[in-house]
């Protein structure tokens, strides 16, 4: 579902460089056995599979929850056969056996040993598993994207398709068993298909009052109703009438049903993009983020287990469990990463790493700590970010996909939108900083806003160009680059590409030069000062007045879609494509790094840059991917050097429960106050009143206020009093 979503925005990506960025870090480094690692997220939960004392959660790879002690173990393709860490279905048979669905294959785990079926060594019709379901029998059924339904019984593979079969769709997303062991089966587009063993029925807009033929989720409750969640609503369908549940006619706060669980009692448990709804048979229950402890109101999956527990994985909060009565969240994942849609990388003057993603706002990484901002936690105006540049003062810009342009100091977040700025459009597509200072927005053409393009802010004016008063030749902007010549060159789609010197413009198109292709994706200055520019077209590097064009048919280049180019310390180029993964340029030969050949995490690569180590950092669909070869240098935290001022970080983990830590910067000798503040500005708890050395200290908040009572989850304050002044941060505390 995730991967089908992003598949469908990819006119999104932007190549958000101004200048040639190169990821700096501190003097103190690791270097690692192995010539990967991933960083994978937390905020996606796909899959979750019940075992007693754990909890399987798949995702971005599979974690292992213990239920006791909330210890967790992850898996993923660097540390186990797993085949991919894009986790779609987990399913645990009689024997304990996992059942994996991957977008690569299908896996079997027994707890040590791993078994992978794809389309090469097995029976198995396509690579992407939706959906898995063992039958009393031990018959495993797959639901396949494309490949239709597979049927494995341990030795022989039979598959249904729409071609052999009564199956109106081989794109099956849920499956489903009765107690008369029909199968029942969730299609992209043929609506619901009931299958006895011989004969086919199916249910459609077309024949039966389903609401929709687009069925994400089925469950069957203790009378054999069946429940059935489309795009278009919710349906109980017990053999003979249908009822049919809509935001008109129901509690239903939204049409889009994405999972439905049935809990012992009878309760029926609905997601979707609105949160949770719980529907008694009379009443309806609807949990979101805004009434309850939900971390995310996009729920991809429910699940229970005999205890009462309710499970619910979301598209960018994570896992979060609920008792009836409290909220707990999990980050099931091996990092900190909030969303695993990687759109923008870069470096500010600090070395921090800015993690810029599709859905989970913004990370920093400060080599040892994750550093959340998001909606939630902090001003920024949007989760779905499109570009990040800091600027010549040190401040960071960040582009959202809704919500205009936000500049973070550091401490105070300043949003730029079209309510009363220069932009016309909250829609960015890039964003980036000049030399000069300036700060350059490119907009994504809208029909709502077709003047769109591009605008300039100089930290006092705005000025817009578009089509109508420029030279620009598409109000669609899709890449930046400033040079030393002072030039900005600008990548459009469908407009080709533009070169503004501050007063002309000159414009390259396919019938004026040799670009190949008129949609610019990607820019890139070396340091001999060749421009590479990414197109829809493959590959072009111009030296000067000499266009050298690369592509699938004359070069390695294993896909015609450049998303990004950058540079390692010996020259080489390299260069992400977006379904042909990676490629490494020495100016004479290619080498693809691919899903196949490599522990690339996916083909679809979004933003690519490389470090001072020759660390190749890859932003991709399914997460952060680093690779270096010879053995990734990761940083470490080195000699602790004197903070030059009076700081106040973000705690983290953030949100948190049940315990966060605050880290502060003390430049020289100095009483530190620091004390927690409700929303109200009420005192809740006193947590430093002592003179402290410079140094960067660290202090523990255990959630409890002066009486060492807990506190109640919620937005809280903490405030830094010195002799230099005060500083207040926000954190979040979810029981």
């Amino acid at each position: 579902m995730r991967r089908l979503n992003f598949l469908g925005s990819l006119g999104f990506i932007s190549a958000c460089i101004l200048s040639a960025a190169v990821l700096l870090f501190p003097t103190g480094v690791l270097a690692q056995d192995s010539e990967w690692v991933h960083f994978t997220s937390w905020g996606e939960v796909f899959a979750i599979a019940d075992e007693g004392e754990y909890l399987w959660v798949g995702g971005c790879g599979i974690t292992r929850l213990d239920k006791e002690t909330e210890e967790m173990v992850f898996y993923n393709q660097l540390n186990s056969e797993l085949p991919s860490n894009g986790i779609y279905c987990i399913t645990i048979d009689e024997s304990g056996q996992k059942w994996i669905g991957t977008d690569r294959g299908l896996a079997r785990f027994d707890g040590e040993n791993w078994e992978v079926y794809d389309p090469d060594n097995s029976g198995l019709p396509s690579k992407s598993v939706w959906d898995i379901l063992v039958d009393a029998q031990n018959n495993v059924w797959i639901g396949t994207w494309s490949g239709g339904l597979a049927k494995f019984d341990g030795s022989d593979w039979t598959v249904f398709n729409e071609a052999n079969s009564g199956l109106p769709d081989s794109y099956v997303l849920d499956l489903g068993v009765d107690t008369q062991e029909n199968l029942w089966i969730g299609t992209y587009y043929g609506g619901l298909v009931c299958f006895d063993g011989v004969n086919w029925t199916c249910y459609n807009t077309g024949n039966s009052p389903i609401p929709g033929n687009r069925v994400n989720a089925i469950a069957i409750d203790s009378e054999e109703n069946k429940w059935i969640g489309t795009g278009e609503g919710l349906a109980k369908f017990d053999g003979y009438e249908w009822t049919v549940y809509t935001t008109e006619n129901s509690g239903m706060p939204g049409n889009r049903v994405s999972e439905i669980y049935i809990d012992a009692q009878g309760n029926r448990w609905i997601g979707g993009f609105f949160g949770v709804v719980k529907f008694d048979g009379e009443n309806w229950t609807v949990y979101n983020k805004d009434n309850s402890g939900m971390t995310h109101n996009n729920v991809r999956v429910i699940s229970g287990d005999e205890d009462g527990n309710l499970f619910i994985g979301t598209m960018g909060g994570g896992l979060v469990q609920f008792d009836g009565t409290n909220w707990t969240p999990y980050r099931p994942g091996n990092s900190e990463l909030p969303d695993m849609d990687v759109f923008s990388l870069v470096i500010d003057n600090e070395e921090n790493v800015w993690v810029g993603t599709w859905g989970g706002g913004v990370a920093r990484v400060d080599g040892t700590h994750w550093t959340l901002y998001n909606a939630d936690n902090s001003d920024l105006p949007d989760n779905y970010t499109r570009g990040i540049a800091i600027d010549s003062q040190g401040n960071r810009w960040i582009g959202t996909y809704g919500g205009g342009v936000a500049k973070f100091d550091g401490f105070n977040w300043t949003v730029y939108d079209s309510s009363d700025f220069g932009l016309s459009s909250n829609i960015v597509s890039t964003v980036g900083a000049d030399p000069q200072g300036s700060v350059w927005v490119g907009l994504e053409w809208t029909q709502d806003n077709p003047e769109d393009g591009l605008v300039k802010f100089d930290g006092v004016n705005w000025t817009a160009y578009t089509t109508d008063n420029s030279g620009l030749p598409n109000g669609s902007i899709e890449a930046l680059l400033s040079d030393d010549q002072g030039n900005l060159w600008i990548g459009t789609i469908w407009g080709g590409l533009a070169r503004f010197d501050g007063s002309d413009w000159t414009v390259f198109t396919t019938d004026n030069s040799e670009l190949p292709d008129n949609t610019v994706t990607a820019l890139y200055m070396d340091g001999d000062g060749y421009l590479w520019i990414g197109t829809d077209g493959g590959l072009v590097k111009v030296d000067g007045s000499e266009w050298t064009v690369y592509n699938q048919d004359n070069s390695g280049l294993p896909n015609n879609y450049v998303s990004a180019i950058s540079s390692d310390s010996q020259g080489n180029k390299w260069i992400g494509t977006v379904v042909g993964g990676l490629a490494r340029f020495d100016g004479t030969h290619w080498e693809v790094y691919s899903e196949d050949n490599s522990q690339l995490l996916s083909n679809l690569l979004i933003t690519v840059t490389v470090d001072r180590h020759d660390n190749v950092w890859i932003g991709t669909d399914l997460g952060l991917a680093v690779y270096r070869e010879g053995g990734v240098i990761l940083d470490i935290v080195g000699p602790t050097e004197i903070p030059r001022t009076f700081s106040l970080l973000q705690n983290y983990p953030n949100p948190f429960n049940p315990s966060t830590e605050i880290s502060f910067g003390i430049p020289e000798q100095s009483r530190v106050k620091i004390i927690i503040y409700n929303v109200l500005g009420e005192r809740v708890r006193g947590l430093v009143d002592d003179v402290y050395a410079p140094d960067i200290h660290q202090i523990l908040w255990d959630g409890t206020d002066d009486l060492n009572n807990p506190v109640a989850s919620g937005v809280y304050l903490y405030r830094m009093t010195t002799d230099a002044g005060k500083i207040t941060k926000r954190m979040i505390l979810l029981r």
